[in-house]
């Protein structure tokens, strides 16, 4: 199928590109990227006054399969995906049973080739059954194509046993992705702990928590000399670690999500369990921390980690709800409205922390418009408004923090692989 885009402002920065041009897709590739193309094409897209970026590459997502089938599929996930112009995602191991042998990677895979609406690659689990006592076998996880290794949902409590994790890592050049929390210290929490969890009755979990285990996971990794990959960074404190460890030379790289630079721990006071994730909203203070960290690079990536639930599990009680929101078809407003309205990002800028940037931590030949490239992007009108309802969420399930928010920034067009694998309906109707 050959699609040519005309007359869009073209994001590239892999290519160094900002500028109003043409681009010919074909053969699922990039052919040409340059102004006033003249070309034959199944499908011609008036850009005009839209900006083409490559797809987003998310990686932090929990597609539920197998295992959970009733909160979220590779099929479901992927689409609510290319909604919000995320052309691959990296699968987290913590599904039933856990992504631990060559075999639960074949199966995973399988159904990739099936049902994926988009890419998919896949992370597999650093012990087996994510127990945090034995480790996986690494050599065969990576023979089957996993990317990375990570317990996520789940710290490697044992010291010995994580370094010898990052040691295995580094001999078959695995990047572990490391869910940092201490379990000792943040106990049974469900919010942050401070004013808001004294004020709501509900026990806290300490940014101590997830900081000192930021600290140990960056030490055996500069000792072992591995490539590790900090998630979810929720406070300050960790920031600051990050940074100290980059300076010193540490192979880390690390992400936030969408919910950590928009919201804080205010947010709870409603007892709104779409507001109750892990690690938990923190204070203003940390916000800001996490939105300087994007800005100065400390950060390197925004991932969502999409975590759907059943209504069943988010409906009840606080303290008993499941932990984690959605976030794959929102991420990429919230990006635009938080970050790139109020000038802390610019275009450039989120486009590696959304695209680039995580293709490169995962290795991936994603995140760029260069000719020859596969061709994923995303077509964007960025002064239309669009407004969060379940209704229009395509997830199976609805636990979005964001509901009822208006955001800027509407995608309007997804290419995944050179097909035209999401139109919205606003643009196929002009």
């Amino acid at each position: 199928m050959q699609i040519l885009i005309k007359n869009s402002r073209v994001i590239d920065p892999a290519n160094g590109r900002d500028m109003v041009s043409d681009i010919l897709i074909e053969h699922g590739r990039i052919k040409q990227v340059a102004r006033e193309l003249k070309a034959e094409a199944d499908k011609t897209i008036d850009a005009s006054g839209k900006i083409t970026i490559p797809g987003l590459v998310d990686m932090h997502v929990h597609l539920r399969e197998p295992g959970r089938e009733d909160k979220e599929t590779v099929f479901t996930g992927t689409r609510a995906g290319l909604y919000g112009g995320v052309t691959s995602v990296l699968a987290m191991p913590n599904t039933s049973p856990a992504i631990d042998s060559a075999a639960s990677i074949r199966l995973l895979k399988e159904i990739v080739r099936k049902t994926a609406a988009s890419n998919v690659y896949i992370c597999a689990a650093i012990t087996k059954g994510r127990e945090g006592k034995e480790l996986t076998p690494f050599a065969q996880l990576k023979a089957e194509g996993a990317l990375a290794i990570s317990d996520d949902g789940s710290s490697v409590d044992s010291t010995p046993l994580m370094f010898e994790a990052f040691k295995s890592a580094k001999e078959h050049d695995l990047l572990v992705i490391c869910h940092c929390q201490d379990r000792s210290l943040s106990g049974d929490g469900v919010v942050n702990l401070g004013f808001t969890s004294t004020r709501m009755g509900l026990r806290g979990i300490s940014s101590e928590s997830e900081y000192k285990r930021v600290q140990r996971d960056l030490e055996l990794a500069a000792e072992a000399g591995a490539r590790v990959h900090i998630a979810h960074v929720s406070c300050r404190e960790s920031v600051e670690l990050i940074a100290e460890a980059k300076k010193k030379g540490v192979r880390v790289s690390a992400e936030s999500a969408p919910h950590y630079f928009a919201l804080t721990e205010e947010s709870v006071l409603s007892y709104d369990t779409n507001m109750k994730m892990n690690p938990p909203l923190r204070s203003e203070a940390d916000r800001q921390a996490i939105r300087e960290g994007l800005r100065d690079g400390t950060l390197d990536a925004i991932a969502s980690d999409h975590a759907p639930h059943t209504e069943n599990e988010k409906e009840i009680e606080f303290e008993r709800a499941e932990f984690g929101v959605i976030g794959l078809q929102t991420e990429l407003g919230l990006a635009i409205s938080e970050l790139l309205e109020p000038g802390l990002l610019d275009w450039q800028a989120l486009v590696q922390k959304i695209s680039l940037n995580p293709a490169k931590i995962l290795g991936i030949d994603k995140g760029t418009l260069g000719e020859g490239s596969d061709a994923d992007l995303v077509i964007i009108d960025p002064h239309r408004e669009w407004t969060v309802t379940k209704e229009g969420l395509v997830s199976k399930s609805k636990n979005s923090p964001f509901l009822g928010k208006r955001l800027k920034g509407v995608v309007e067009y997804t290419v995944c692989n050179g097909t035209l694998a999401y139109e919205n309906q606003h643009a196929a109707g002009r």
